[in-house]
């Protein structure tokens, strides 16, 4: 883990030195993945951007050899989420980057029906209490029924850096579920394309019209009426974990939404178990992990 010191992380800036002659600012910082709204936020709102110590602009012609600094500007936390103390167990944290525990029945975000003690309302207070100027950039959302690690960045930079990471598939979250029935086969994919189901504003369902879904799954345990099975979905779809399992016919338990039954647990058996991805800024490998919670170790 990176050591933590306030003055470290705010302001955030990073730091390179050019590696040839004749390639505008402008392009050497598109290939360090820096936004077109970063450099905006920087020209406008208080950031910097220096060349061998001189400020200077996109348009500046760099030289092998060449130090460049990049100052982000602070951020302000969102408007529409008022920092509340809710406790949060951290699971791993270095100056960019913050992954918590969310138990089952916490919102991710806040929402209209569920408006206080959101996990990004948590994350605000924590910052506050650092007096680090930053807004919840979620990386990793899970459903609010659904445990495990929840990943953010402390800052838009390493945010969009990671949302690129997650559309080219290099951030990897290892899911374990209690699904109901037996299995036939041990291991399989699922490739069905989901969309919202036309009656609710909720629930969703496979169909031929819906978005790409893959799922992959792993029955590690087979027990009489239920297995304990590792998911790892290769998309991203709402629900698609419980709606993948719903439609090979094996709901989640406690998932009454899709058909599980909440005998056993009052919220579907999901948790996030794992995730994996490459540091955006470090190139170090960062592997976090968060056991399963009471509530569905003590089913089998």
């Amino acid at each position: 883990m990176i050591p933590l010191s306030a003055a470290d992380m705010n302001p955030f800036e990073l730091n390179w030195k050019a590696d040839r002659d004749g390639v505008l600012l402008r392009t050497f910082l598109q290939e360090k993945a820096v936004s077109k709204r970063a450099l905006t936020d920087i020209k406008f709102t208080g950031g910097l951007i220096s060349v061998n110590g001189r400020e200077v602009n996109v348009r500046h012609v760099l030289q092998a050899g060449d130090q460049i600094r990049i100052v982000f500007p602070p951020e302000s936390p969102s408007a529409g989420i008022q920092a509340e103390n809710v406790k949060l167990s951290v699971l791993y944290e270095d100056e960019v980057l913050i992954a918590v525990a969310k138990p089952a029945g916490m919102n991710t975000i806040p929402s209209r029906e569920h408006p206080y003690g959101s996990l990004a309302a948590g994350l605000l207070w924590l910052y506050a209490e650092r007096n680090l100027l930053a807004t919840a950039h979620i990386v990793t959302r899970l459903d609010r029924d659904t445990s495990g690690i929840v990943l953010a960045a402390k800052n838009r930079h390493v945010h969009h850096l990671l949302s690129e990471m997650q559309k080219k598939k290099q951030v990897f979250r290892q899911y374990e579920a209690l699904a109901e029935g037996v299995f036939l086969h041990q291991s399989g994919v699922i490739e069905a394309p989901i969309g919202r189901r036309e009656t609710s504003i909720i629930e969703r369902m496979v169909r031929e019209d819906g978005q790409k879904a893959v799922t992959r799954y792993h029955v590690v345990k087979q027990f009489e009426e239920l297995a304990y099975v590792k998911v790892k979905p290769e998309t991203g779809r709402t629900h698609q974990i419980r709606v993948h399992m719903a439609y090979i016919g094996h709901p989640l338990a406690g998932d009454d939404l899709y058909g599980g039954s909440t005998s056993r647990i009052k919220r579907q058996a999901l948790h996030c178990g794992s995730l994996m991805f490459c540091h955006p800024l470090t190139n170090r490998q960062v592997n976090i992990v968060m056991p399963l919670p009471d509530d569905m170790s003590r089913i089998f």
